[in-house]
């Protein structure tokens, strides 16, 4: 992204924690939207002609200890605890009210990424994302996403990719 792009599009503290840890990555206003109902990340990927496969979205679950888990997952997917919370090694997982998600993250429903959250949590990333050059995350605010290489978000977040949607089946 080149600065004067980067001028454009008012800077997010996901932004600056990329830009911090050398992660190339591209901004795009999608802008604001408004409905933040069921399937907004699904809605926004088709209006900007993304793939909905290569746009995910992220969930902040807790654990029984009361611990926190982020899990990236394609828009149009769901996720499946069960698997989620094997692959974390908790015993179950359940979401974070939506209503504990900025005091716990500094982020809104709508635009809540794994990158730059109040404190770091440990982040899952459904596998299919190593399947993309690039894959979409939010920015940091609803209609600002990012595209960046998968591995350099899993490795700026310590992620781990796993298979944590409902009806995948990676055991071909």
């Amino acid at each position: 992204m080149s600065r004067r792009e980067r001028e454009r599009v008012a800077k997010t503290n996901a932004m600056r924690e990329l830009e911090r840890g050398h992660i190339t990555y591209v901004a795009r206003e999608l802008g604001e939207e408004k409905d933040i109902s069921r399937g907004l990340g699904l809605r926004m990927a088709r209006e900007a002609g993304e793939d909905p496969q290569s746009q995910f979205k992220t969930l902040v679950c807790v654990a029984p200890s009361g611990g926190h888990m982020v899990c990236c997952i394609p828009v149009a997917d769901e996720l499946d605890l069960k698997k989620a919370a094997a692959a974390a090694g908790e015993k179950s997982l359940e979401l974070l009210p939506v209503k504990d998600l900025e005091s716990v993250t500094g982020y809104v429903r709508g635009g809540c990424t794994p990158v730059g959250m109040r404190r770091q949590f440990p982040t899952l990333i459904d596998e299919t994302a190593q399947l993309f050059g690039t894959v979409g995350i939010s920015g940091g605010r609803r209609g600002l996403s990012l595209e960046l290489d998968p591995g350099d978000l899993a490795g700026f977040v310590k992620a781990t990719f796993a298979d944590i949607v409902q009806g995948s089946d990676s055991s071909h």
